[in-house]
C-alpha cells in the first residue's frame, strides 16, 4: 500500500518536471547547427506580399525564408565563396528547390554580393530568436563583416 502511495505522489511530479532531453533556446549549448547548402534571393515579383508569417515582403528588410526554422530565428548567412556575411530573420517558408536551404530578401543579396551569381554556398547560423518588442534584426546588424 505504501509503494502505491508513493508512486501516486511521484507521477505527477515526474510529469510536471521538465524532460533532461528538451532542446535549449536557441544561441546556447545544442542550438541548431549551422547548415551549409545554396541560397538564392527574392525576386522582384513578391514585393508587398504576404510572407507565411502574416507580414508584407519588405525588400529592404533582414528577412530570409527557411524550411524549418522557427518564425523569428535569427541567423548568421555566410557567403563561402567571398566570405561575406550577414545577419536575417526568418519571417517565411522556402526556398521549395532542391538543394537551397535559404531564400534572401535582395538587399541581404546585395551586402552577401551574390545578386549577380543568383544562387550561391552559403553557411547559415542560427544565433537567437527575434524578440517580441525589439526591431526585426538591430539596426547596424545586417552587414557583420
Amino acid at each position: 500500500m505504501i509503494r502505491s502511495v508513493s508512486v501516486l505522489v511521484a507521477l505527477p511530479l515526474l510529469l510536471a518536471a521538465p524532460a533532461s532531453h528538451a532542446s535549449p533556446p536557441h544561441g546556447g549549448a545544442g542550438a541548431a547547427p549551422t547548415q551549409h547548402g545554396k541560397a538564392s534571393y527574392y525576386h522582384s515579383r513578391f514585393n508587398g506580399r504576404r510572407m507565411a508569417n502574416g507580414e508584407r515582403f519588405d525588400p529592404n528588410e533582414a528577412i530570409a525564408a527557411h524550411r524549418t526554422l522557427p518564425f523569428g530565428t535569427v541567423v548568421l548567412v555566410t557567403n563561402l565563396g567571398n566570405g561575406r556575411m550577414a545577419v536575417a530573420r526568418v519571417a517565411d517558408r522556402g526556398p521549395f528547390v532542391r538543394g537551397r536551404i535559404i531564400d534572401l530578401a535582395p538587399g541581404l543579396a546585395a551586402r552577401l554580393d551574390m545578386v549577380e551569381d543568383g544562387v550561391v554556398a552559403v553557411a547559415v547560423t542560427p544565433i537567437g530568436m527575434q524578440e517580441e518588442a525589439g526591431p526585426a534584426v538591430p539596426p547596424g546588424m545586417a552587414l557583420v563583416n
